[in-house]
Formats: C-alpha cells, structure tokens, sequence
C-alpha cells in the first residue's frame, strides 16, 4: 500500500459504482476503472491473466481510419482491388507488430475496432479503447512501461506488468482491475444507493486522506474540536488543588 514517501494524491483514485451499501466498498491494492466500449469479438477475450505484459498505446487501430481523408486516383478498375487490399494490410501489419510483441493486455486511448478486437480474441489477447485519460496515466504509473503513438519496433522495455489483471462485476458495472502494481497505487471504489451520499462520501474520503498525508509530511499533529480547551481546563484544575481560599476559585 502507499506509505509516507508515496502518497501523492494522483496516486490515489476514487472511483463511484451506484447501488449497494456503503459496506460494499472497497479497497483496491492498484488500478480499476470502467470497462470501456467493446465490440463483438470482446467476449471471446480471456478476463484474467497472471503477471501479464501490458501495452499502453495513443493509437486507433480501426479499418475506417485508413479510408478518412483519402483521395486515390486510379485510371485501371483492377487498380481498385489492389488499394482496399493494401487497406487491410496496414491495419493487420500493426496487429501483428502487437501480437509479436507479447503484450497481453492492450490499453489505446483511441478506439479499437471490431476487427482488432476479433484478432486479439483468437490470441487470447485482452484489449480495452477509449480509455480515460487520466485512467491511462495511473494505469502508466503503477505499471511502467510507456504509452506508444507507433506499434513499429516495439520492444519489451516499453511493456508494463503487474501482480495480475482481472476484469470484474462491480454492482451493475464490469471493471478493469490491475493488481500488484510496481509501483504503489491505490483505488477506493465506494458504494452507496444515493449519488448525493457517494460524492459526500468520496468528498469525506479525500479530506480524511489529505489530513493523513500532511500528518505523515509533517509528524505533528495539532488537536481540533476543542482538545486544547479541554487540556487547559485539566492543567487548571489540577492546579487549583494547591491553592487555597479565594485564590482556588
């Protein structure tokens, strides 16, 4: 968990699941955040894997972004077949440099296609676009690595790991989990039946946090809600004992 020399508040998530109880909260020893958006294939992908090899990319791997903003001019119909093939391969060209790769669980901040997301289910390959980006910058720092805008000459320094990955049902919603990260991280992910009661609740969290981590920055600790009243008083009437009369009073 994070201790005194790693306790930054960005290494800290709070994350919100409506329904349930207050009691259902819970405590992540690294990473979680919301399944993001998937298409047919996503099901068939494995939800669990032990140490895995994780690639973080600011990459679209989708079939239509190689058509956008695109103007060929051909002046042979069989001219045609040869540019939609060349099509395919550049976006197969780069699901092969991933799978080659060993990367087993792949994050984009860009979408990822049907297509991509077929290919990674017949290679027992985990993938997730769109994520957040600020959910893609912890999932960075807990698990190293680096995030890549190419998938050309990648290498094993650029892949990050952790203890283990899951995906998980959280109430009504599925979550991405990252145990065991290399470096400390942590994600409170509350509970409750009403909005108003989770974000007073988060809000409370994020206090109580803050008043650790000064106490820990500092070592000193001033007493509140009326402490020091409550200790002149004691030191006043143990004091009061050795007077006598008027003066006692």
């Amino acid at each position: 968990m994070l201790d005194q020399d790693s306790l930054p508040v960005n290494m800290i998530g709070f994350k919100k699941v409506p329904g349930g109880s207050l009691t259902e909260s819970r405590l992540v020893d690294g990473v979680a955040f919301k399944k993001t958006f998937s298409y047919a294939g996503f099901e068939q992908q494995p939800k669990y894997f032990k140490r895995p090899k994780i690639l973080l990319l600011n990459l679209e791997l989708e079939l239509k972004a190689e058509k956008d903003n695109a103007e060929v001019r051909i002046s042979n119909p069989d001219e045609y077949q040869e540019i939609v093939d060349a099509e395919w391969n550049v976006i197969y060209e780069k699901l092969d440099n991933i799978a080659k790769s060993g990367a087993q669980v792949v994050l984009s901040r860009l979408p990822v296609g049907d297509l991509a997301t077929q290919y990674f289910a017949d290679r027992n390959i985990f993938c997730a676009g769109r994520v957040d980006q600020d959910d893609m910058n912890r999932t960075l720092l807990a698990v190293g690595g680096s995030i890549q805008t190419t998938v050309n000459g990648l290498t094993t320094d650029v892949l990050g790991t952790c203890g283990s990955f899951e995906e998980v049902q959280i109430g009504n919603e599925r979550y991405n989990v990252f145990h065991q990260c290399p470096q400390s991280k942590t994600t409170i992910i509350l509970r409750g039946g009403a909005a108003q009661f989770i974000e007073e609740a988060e809000r409370s969290l994020h206090d109580a946090v803050m008043i650790v981590r000064r106490a820990l920055k500092c070592s000193k600790i001033v007493g509140g809600g009326g402490a020091i009243e409550l200790e002149l008083s004691r030191y006043l009437r143990e004091y009061s004992r050795t007077c006598t009369g008027a003066d006692q009073a």
